[in-house]
């Protein structure tokens, strides 16, 4: 099984036209959040209707899994956090967002929102708890942040971390944690797209302008991860 991931993209469409051009070359696409840009002078409910129309042809061609970011909620729940329903509108068979636990094969994938406060989180430690009972070999997160005093959450000056994701890796050890938020982590001294907690791997390919995102194409079967970018790739054997 092969998986295009990539994250951050913030409403750049010429970087949703590259993904639609190379997402049916694989088995399933991760977008690990920030799917809108907040600080777009274009409204979130108008980026919103465009970025749905990609995904749907997107899945037209392959699955996808997407989970939301920090740029992605566009209501506030009832404790007053920011929330993304518009995601919870659109699932379908080829696409599984927030909350979803997707078994293919052997392989687990857990989707998670993005939470920024005591209700949502305690819906991730749910979802964790439960996903944890399920029958699989492999166990792989879709998690916007990056752990805490990581490589991948480095941002050349201080880590930028979510700490409750290092105690849930602690926890369940999965295989492998896809995740985004902090662009500069691959690019900055110090820093990386990639990063071992225990027999957990961790993976955010980062945020580039230009055309072409920065990415990781996973070869579950292989177990190997391979980082593109701008300026060249690396790959890194997950054993």
């Amino acid at each position: 099984m092969k998986v295009l991931v990539t994250s951050d993209l913030h409403y750049r469409l010429k970087q949703y036209d590259w993904l639609l051009s190379r997402a049916g070359q694989y088995d399933a696409v991760i977008l690990a959040g920030d799917l809108l840009d907040i600080g777009s002078s274009l409204d979130l409910n108008t980026q919103i209707v465009v970025i749905k129309k990609c995904m749907q042809k997107i899945c037209e061609q392959t699955a996808l899994m997407v989970c939301s970011g920090n740029h992605d909620g566009n209501e506030r729940n009832a404790a007053d956090e920011f929330i993304a329903p518009w995601l919870q509108d659109i699932r379908e068979a080829r696409l599984s967002v927030d909350g979803d636990n997707l078994l293919i094969g052997t392989t687990l994938f857990s989707i998670l929102p993005w939470w920024d406060g005591e209700f949502t989180k305690d819906a991730v430690a749910k979802q964790f708890a439960l996903a944890s009972k399920l029958d699989f070999e492999k166990w792989i997160w879709i998690y916007h942040a990056p752990p805490d005093n990581s490589p991948t959450s480095w941002t050349g000056k201080r880590f930028v971390g979510d700490k409750e994701l290092n105690a849930w890796i602690a926890t369940y050890q999965p295989a492998l944690v896809v995740c985004g938020h902090i662009h500069e982590s691959p690019f900055k001294k110090g820093g990386s797209w990639i990063d071992k907690l225990g027999t957990t791997w961790v993976i955010n390919a980062g945020n580039n302008i230009g055309d072409v995102p920065a990415h990781i194409v996973l070869d579950l079967a292989a177990m190997q991860a391979q980082w593109n970018w701008a300026e060249g790739s690396e790959t890194q054997t997950l054993n």
